[in-house]
């Protein structure tokens, strides 16, 4: 081991980005134990394995750190080590793992020691049996508990997502899950180009070749989009759950609606009466993200359309049909979520996801589409109150809700529903003469 200068050890661009919460960890490890484990430099100094504590140790204040240094002949060999140092690790997120996975096949192939079909773990060269002292990346996958068709799913993960949709993605929940990493690498397959008859074509063909590249790019990001909301939805919907079970009872609130009075949940509005009404309308923002609604026999919530950017009708199976040629809200597409038809409107056009969605239920749904098409802060509308499905998900999501119902018993069950899952009391107002 050597002792070398801290501010000597050079960093390369390409380094795994820190984690706080671990360089936090490493700091209190050696100051109580020491570096135990020295970093890796090669013959320049340059660090190949050790980023977290080379950090730790700076923040620390240590002038000079303990290595071990290594003679590389190239950088190939240099990042090869690299490579293995984090692999070996097993703390990578799914998406960091894959790319690690497909650059070390890369960099094998270049050194001339990949293996092919056929080799058993040795190469032939110039009909010579070379045995291979350096392992291939499946092999170092199988060690630490990959199976093979795991590895080959994380190389398509890999190498099939762009590198835009990639920077999305590192730092969220999706990086850490090889299922949803590998629906988005499987959204909008590039498509083969054709091939080249005379020189002259090249131009065409590589435009051809761009707009494929810019259309996977933009399909991508829509899965991304919709796995993210589908995975936010689960999350809410069991949380709701979990928080309404263990969630004591409130002190009891005498309910006394009438027809024309409003309450106020927090930053949610209730209106006590028809949702079709001027007096509801009235009530509303005019820049509401989402309407979320219900088809009914007396339909009278077109004007939804001129309130909320989106709105989506929650309809039973086999009733779409009968209410989109009946309404004349802008369709634009329906989606079946586990027996629950959903037609989406909007005057803008909006994009369908191209995979199944794996939810179910309302509060899923709800949740789903509140998670999609708003953000914290923004105004959802709900035309009629139901159970407080639409109202509790905005409660949880932060985002606002403006519902009403003319049932008051569905309205004091849903108020009597929110206090419990805040904590609050509900408060009736007279926002109106």
């Amino acid at each position: 081991m050597t002792l070398v200068s801290i501010n000597k050890v050079g960093v390369g661009l390409n380094r795994r980005p820190l984690k706080d919460q671990k360089v936090t960890e490493l700091m209190e490890s050696i100051q109580a134990n020491g570096l135990l484990n020295p970093v890796t430099l090669d013959q320049h100094f340059n660090l190949v394995a050790g980023l977290h504590r080379l950090t730790a140790c700076k923040l620390l204040g240590f002038t000079e750190i303990e290595c071990k240094i290594v003679d590389y002949q190239n950088q190939d060999q240099a990042r090869l080590a690299e490579i293995d140092e984090n692999l070996i690790r097993n703390e990578l997120e799914a998406l960091e793992r894959s790319e690690l996975w497909l650059e070390r096949d890369q960099i094998l192939e270049r050194m001339g020691l990949r293996a092919k079909a056929g080799d058993n773990q040795y190469r032939r060269r110039g009909g010579e049996i070379v045995s291979r002292a350096i392992k291939t990346t499946l092999e170092l996958a199988k060690e630490a508990g990959y199976t093979d068709r795991t590895f080959q799913q994380g190389k398509q993960i890999a190498r099939d997502i762009a590198p835009e949709v990639k920077a999305k993605i590192k730092g969220t929940p999706i990086a850490k899950s090889p299922t949803a990493l590998l629906k988005i690498a499987r959204a909008g397959k590039p498509e083969r180009q054709p091939k080249a008859i005379e020189n002259r074509q090249n131009q065409t063909e590589s435009q051809q070749a761009a707009e494929a590249q810019q259309k996977q790019t933009e399909l991508q990001l829509l899965a991304l989009y919709h796995t993210t909301a589908e995975r936010e939805a689960k999350q809410a919907a069991k949380q709701i759950q979990r928080t309404e079970q263990r969630q004591p009872e409130p002190a009891a609130l005498l309910l006394s609606s009438q027809i024309g009075d409003d309450w106020l949940l927090g930053r949610h509005s209730i209106y006590c009466g028809d949702p079709s009404s001027q007096a509801f309308i009235d009530r509303l923002p005019s820049d509401a993200a989402l309407a979320i609604a219900t088809p009914s026999s007396t339909w009278q919530h077109d004007y939804l359309i001129d309130q909320a950017r989106v709105v989506a009708v929650l309809c039973p199976e086999g009733q779409v049909h009968q209410f989109c040629t009946r309404d004349r809200m802008p369709f634009q597409f329906e989606i079946l979520l586990r027996g629950i038809y959903l037609a989406v409107f909007s005057r803008h056009t909006l994009a369908k996801p191209d995979q199944a969605l794996e939810i179910e239920g309302i509060e899923s749904v709800v949740a789903y589409l509140i998670s999609l098409y708003t953000k914290p802060g923004n105004f959802v509308i709900h035309s009629a109150i139901g159970y407080g499905e639409v109202l509790i998900a905005c409660e949880k999501m932060g985002r606002v809700c403006f519902t009403g119902d003319q049932d008051l018993q569905r309205v004091d069950q849903a108020i009597a529903r929110w206090q419990k899952w805040t904590g609050k009391q509900a408060e009736k107002v007279a926002l109106y003469d």
